[in-house]
């Protein structure tokens, strides 16, 4: 498609009513191989997963970033944070992406990609970058979560910069933090459904 179709900017989108997250009943931390046994066991069945990763932000010039510190993964009705401070939730992590033939889909996920296979060791296995896809639509180069939930919702996805920026390899995890980053993964797989209903 040669014309590019428009997408809203910071001024439209701030009008828009607010998009639906999900609360803290809905999402679960996981933080020790125990949980993470029981929480990838019950993902290792599911087709799509909304997916990202959060690291502990590199201030300094030739600071070099160990994240990823965190890994979400998100059904449409339930996400899990994990945290990979633990050496066998890290193993068991690795082993779930690099096997997990469901897709993984999320936004901008080069970067996470790239972390992922330096930090676990693993190349995570069908991962869906929504950008791409929304690129094939005839949408701008990065639609990014909030131009999606814009674009297919009409609403306004929140985002807290000063979550965004805080310390992800903090082993005890702020509640913003958990909503922040569980609501990544959420909305991405919310886009996804709709993108492919309405290409179906």
């Amino acid at each position: 498609m040669s014309e590019s179709r428009p997408t809203p900017d910071k001024d439209q989108i701030a009008l828009l009513e607010p998009f639906e997250r999900l609360d803290l009943p809905r999402i679960t931390v996981v933080s020790s191989a125990q949980q993470a046994q029981a929480a990838l066991a019950l993902l290792a069945t599911t087709d799509v997963l909304g997916f990202d990763t959060e690291s502990k932000p590199t201030f300094a010039k030739d600071e070099v970033s160990t994240g990823p510190h965190i890994v979400q993964l998100s059904t449409l009705t339930h996400a899990w944070v994990i945290q990979l401070h633990d050496a066998a939730c890290r193993s068991m992590v690795a082993a779930f992406l690099a096997q997990h033939t469901g897709a993984k889909v999320g936004f901008g996920l080069g970067d996470d990609i790239r972390r992922i296979t330096a930090k676990l060791g693993v190349e995570a296995r069908n991962v869906i970058d929504l950008n791409h896809l929304f690129r094939q639509q005839g949408y701008r180069k990065d639609m990014g979560v909030k131009g999606a939930v814009a674009v297919l919702f009409n609403k306004r996805f929140l985002k807290s910069k000063k979550a965004a920026t805080s310390n992800w390899a903090n082993p005890h995890l702020t509640e913003a933090q958990i909503v922040y980053a569980a609501n990544d993964a959420y909305a991405a797989i919310r886009v996804y459904q709709v993108l492919q209903t309405s290409e179906g």
